[in-house]
C-alpha cells in the first residue's frame, strides 16, 4: 500500500467526519480522524463514527497523535445566543407592550427581588410573580422563564393601566390584591401588605427616575406607558 496516494481521500474524508483527533505521519502529513486502534505493526484510522470508513497504516509511518476540538461543538458555541439579561428583556417587553421600563424594574424588585426561580407562599412563580392562573391566561407556559415571564407581567401591567385609565396606583393595587379587591374598596385596599407594595413599588420607581434623570418626579398620576412619575 502507498501511503502518499491515500492521503488526498483521507484528507477529503476527515474533512466530512468532524475528526476529534489528528494522526501525525512520517512523511509530514496528517489524517484527521475519530477513532483508532492499534494492532501488532499497524495502525487502523476510522475516519467516521460508525467505522464504516478506514485506513490501515503500518505503525513505522505514524510518528504522534494529537487531539483537535470538535468543530460541531466550535460551532455551536459561536451561534448559540447568550442567553438574555433581566434589563435586555425588560426593554424588550417595554417596547412591546408599551409600559415603562422602569415601571417594570420596579415591579420585579418588589415581587422577586430579581429571582427568576422565586415561589411566593400564595404559589406565584417567577421574576414578576404570576399566579399560575394568571399565567395561562397571558399565555405563559413557564413561569420561571424570564422572557415569558416579564412579557406576560408586563402584559398584564398594561392591561391594568388601561382598565384604570393610567392611574399605577390602582394598577399596582390590582396587580397585588387582585381587582376584584380595587372594585369593592373603590381604590387601594386597607391591607397593609397591599397598601406597603404600593408605596414601595412607586417609591422604587420615582427614585428611578431621579436616578437617571430622564424625568422629573412629580406626584401625577401620569401613565407609567408615557413616562412621568406616578403618585406617591
Amino acid at each position: 500500500m502507498q501511503v502518499p496516494r491515500l492521503i488526498a481521500t483521507l484528507l477529503l474524508l476527515s474533512s466530512l467526519a468532524f475528526a476529534a483527533e489528528i494522526a501525525e505521519l512520517r512523511n509530514g502529513f496528517t489524517i484527521r480522524h475519530r477513532t483508532r486502534e492499534m494492532h501488532e505493526g499497524s495502525v487502523r484510522l476510522y475516519i467516521d463514527d460508525q467505522k464504516k470508513s478506514f485506513v490501515d497504516l503500518p505503525a513505522a509511518e505514524v510518528t504522534g497523535f494529537s487531539s483537535e476540538p470538535d468543530p460541531i461543538a466550535s460551532r455551536q458555541q459561536s451561534t448559540t445566543s447568550p442567553a438574555k439579561s433581566t434589563g435586555q428583556i425588560v426593554s424588550e417587553a417595554s417596547v412591546k407592550h408599551g409600559v415603562d421600563s422602569d415601571f417594570i424594574q420596579s415591579v420585579i424588585k418588589q415581587e422577586s427581588a430579581g429571582n427568576a426561580k422565586a415561589v411566593s407562599r400564595s404559589g406565584a412563580r417567577g421574576l414578576m410573580q404570576l399566579m399560575p392562573g394568571t399565567a395561562s391566561q397571558l399565555g405563559v407556559k413557564d413561569s420561571f422563564s424570564p422572557e415569558q415571564n416579564v412579557h406576560g407581567g408586563a402584559r398584564y401591567l398594561r392591561e391594568l393601566l388601561e382598565r384604570y385609565n393610567g392611574d399605577a396606583v390602582k394598577t399596582l393595587a390590582a396587580y397585588n390584591a387582585g381587582p376584584r379587591a380595587v372594585a369593592r374598596y373603590n381604590g387601594v385596599p386597607p391591607y397593609r401588605e397591599t397598601q406597603r407594595y404600593v408605596q414601595r413599588v412607586i417609591r422604587e420607581y420615582n427614585n428611578s427616575k431621579r436616578h437617571t434623570k430622564t424625568k422629573t418626579a412629580s406626584t401625577s398620576r401620569k401613565h407609567p406607558a408615557l413616562g412621568g412619575s406616578a403618585a406617591k
